[in-house]
């Protein structure tokens, strides 16, 4: 165990292991900020298919998918926490429906009163009011998305798959894959509901599937990462009016790659300087330096050392990057090169019974 001085200086992460009953857990880590050696600290069971985390921006309070049947036709439950010291015990304080199938996103404004969700499979978006002591209120909002685009697979209606609020909190961005559009809303933070935008969505390249969304710590960039398409592509966003214009599209695979494969997450280091993406099937990181103008270049491409990388964690400093490995059941820890952007392994990926989203408590 980390003796409680060097607990202090090491970062606490929840990592969510998406599996039904008992399996079904969020672990607490601390991260050797060295090393990125991963130490268990408290496991939190009674809530299943935790697909996605989210945290409050004090980090007092945690929110999960909670489905016993995920993806099945009755809405998936949003539960709350509180998080209780500092070494990731979690005490539950209610839960309240997410309005939709394959909920698979979670996403707290900065003033830390409401929780946005995304959900794939019925296509539909909402946010909820948080009240004073985590608890979460009844849906203020709820929005259907309505479409379809080119893939015949997998984008015949659709499919919600993250949602974020913008630096200034003025606005809200879901990426629909079915849609092939970023969907843009205004938020009243008073409130906790969302109306359109007077742009309310730009498209993607059709049969894109734009998947999980960022903004550039500067606050002038915006970039997707399309899961069908293997691919970044980089938005000029204006803060004012909430529009964004598509400016670049870099693919995250190496050229000779013929298999298949589809994206998860993309990241960027605090300082900016450096994106990362995850490819399922590749099973690989691809990592780019990023330009004063925001453009993309290919730094490498290296192995996510397990199956299926779901889900990307940057600590703060932009040393190390933990890799969730979901169908690989492990947790990888990279080391990042300062200068570079490189990748190197940190060392042997630590067993995690699939692992789905990693979250930071700050």
């Amino acid at each position: 165990m980390i003796r409680s001085v060097e607990a202090a200086q090491a970062p606490l992460v929840f990592v969510s292991s998406f599996a039904a009953g008992k399996a079904g857990a969020i672990q607490a880590y601390r991260v050797d900020p060295t090393t990125g050696a991963l130490t268990p600290t408290h496991r939190t069971t009674g809530v299943e298919n935790p697909f996605f985390l989210a945290l409050t921006p004090d980090s007092r309070f945690l929110y999960s998918i909670h489905a016993r049947e995920f993806g099945a036709k009755a809405a998936e439950e949003i539960q709350a926490f509180e998080v209780v010291g500092r070494d990731g015990q979690l005490k539950p304080l209610n839960r309240q429906s997410a309005l939709g199938s394959a909920a698979c996103y979670l996403h707290v404004d900065q003033t830390g009163g409401t929780l946005l969700v995304a959900n794939y499979t019925s296509g539909s978006v909402a946010s909820l009011p948080i009240r004073a002591d985590g608890s979460i209120g009844e849906a203020a909002t709820f929005n259907q998305h309505v479409g379809s685009s080119v893939n015949k697979d997998r984008q015949t209606s659709a499919h919600a798959h993250s949602i974020l609020t913008s630096p200034n909190n003025r606005f809200v961005y879901s990426a629909d894959l079915g849609l092939d559009q970023i969907v843009c809303y205004r938020l009243d933070p008073a409130t906790a509901r969302m109306t359109p935008n007077a742009q309310p969505f730009v498209r993607t390249i059709p049969g894109a599937g734009p998947r999980h969304i960022t903004f550039h710590p500067n606050g002038k960039y915006f970039y997707a990462i399309n899961e069908l398409a293997n691919s970044v592509t980089l938005f000029d966003y204006n803060s004012r009016t909430g529009i964004l214009v598509e400016r670049q599209t870099i693919s995250t695979l190496p050229k000779e790659f013929a298999g298949v494969s589809h994206c998860a997450d993309l990241k960027i280091t605090p300082d900016g300087r450096f994106l990362y993406g995850t490819n399922r099937g590749h099973d690989s990181i691809a990592c780019y330096a990023i330009a004063r103008d925001g453009s993309l270049s290919v730094i490498g491409i290296e192995p996510s050392l397990g199956k299926g990388p779901q889900n990307l964690l940057i600590l703060p400093g932009g040393k190390l990057l933990l890799c969730a490995n979901m169908p690989g059941n492990n947790g990888a820890v990279f080391k990042i090169d300062s200068r570079s952007g490189a990748l190197s392994s940190a060392g042997s990926p630590t067993e995690i019974t699939s692992p789905s989203c990693i979250r930071l408590l700050a």
